[in-house]
């Protein structure tokens, strides 16, 4: 009681094309789903600072702006 299409000159069941299809859906919905891997941070030009209060002002202050840029928070934008 199968319906049967001639793909390809074969005959195929309807129930291989629903399986094919099923499978075909919800296989490619996992693997959109599942993400690469995560990018790795590329690192930055060393810091040439002449002191270590120096270099620590640098490091907060890129960590500050990192932060502020993860939470949306552009000083330019509030600016304008």
């Amino acid at each position: 009681m199968t319906v049967f299409y001639n793909i390809a000159g074969r005959q195929i069941g309807s129930h291989y094309l629903a399986i094919a299809t099923l499978s075909t859906v919800f296989g490619g919905a996992y693997l959109a789903m599942s993400g690469g891997s995560a990018a790795k941070k590329s690192q930055g030009p060393p810091i040439n600072a002449q002191s270590p209060d120096e270099e620590k002002f640098i490091k907060d202050f890129l960590s500050s702006a990192e932060q502020d840029g993860k939470k949306g928070n552009n000083a330019d934008a509030a600016k304008k």
